[in-house]
């Protein structure tokens, strides 16, 4: 599977595929890669015979009917988490035992404090994130993959928030929610800070990091 994302060609279409969140077609990848659709096809195809992507079919005109052109192919990142680890190693057992017993005897309250001062230990003795725009590099930064939503008009508008489209915790988040998101709303909150330009709360929604960013109420302007 690493062999698979060698190809920097190869690389680059997975990545950009990975990061829209929704479908994409050959079309659009093969544009964003700056190749041509054949060979775009080529190693699209090849991503998700390893398993890397997901493929089906849809017209992207959106219309149906007589005329309304053949379906195309398009593609998803895969839903199946995969990891390499050479030795095997087996972290994610180890981590649904310890998340087990903390749950059993109520360590929630102990975990997130810890969390809080790994975050803030992160952060060092910089200051507290200065916004939307710095707090999206540092969240990509340790994977959380953020992408920036809304229009930040004010009134009738939709109020600009930070979504992210992996939680780094999710196999061990599915099994015991309440817990690990605790745990990762504290981290984030010592990783950006608390009493800055923003603020992380929780806002679960399906597919994504239970936690979302936004400007702080006492920074909006």
């Amino acid at each position: 599977m690493i062999a698979v994302l060698q190809d920097p060609v190869r690389r680059r279409l997975y990545e950009y595929v990975a990061a829209q969140g929704r479908e994409v077609g050959r079309n659009e990848a093969a544009e964003a890669a700056g190749v041509a659709r054949t060979l775009a096809a080529h190693h699209l195809d090849r991503l998700a015979e390893a398993g890397l992507l997901e493929s089906g079919s849809r017209r992207l005109t959106g219309r149906s009917g007589p005329g309304a052109g053949r379906p195309a192919k398009v593609y998803t990142r895969a839903r199946v988490e995969r990891s390499v680890s050479l030795p095997a190693r087996d972290y994610r057992t180890a981590a649904e035992l310890l998340a087990e017993a903390a749950e059993e005897v109520g360590l929630d309250a102990g975990l997130c404090a810890a969390a809080r001062r790994r975050g803030e230990s992160l952060r060092g003795a910089a200051a507290p994130c200065g916004g939307l725009e710095e707090a999206a590099e540092l969240l990509a930064s340790r994977g959380y993959e953020p992408h920036l939503e809304g229009d930040g008009e004010g009134e009738g508008g939709q109020e600009r928030v930070l979504r992210m489209r992996n939680c780094p915790f999710h196999a061990v988040a599915e099994r015991f929610p309440p817990l690990v998101c605790g745990m990762n709303l504290a981290l984030l909150e010592g990783l950006l800070g608390v009493d800055g330009p923003v603020r992380a709360r929780m806002d679960a929604r399906p597919g994504e990091c239970c936690v979302v960013v936004e400007a702080s109420k006492d920074n909006e302007r």
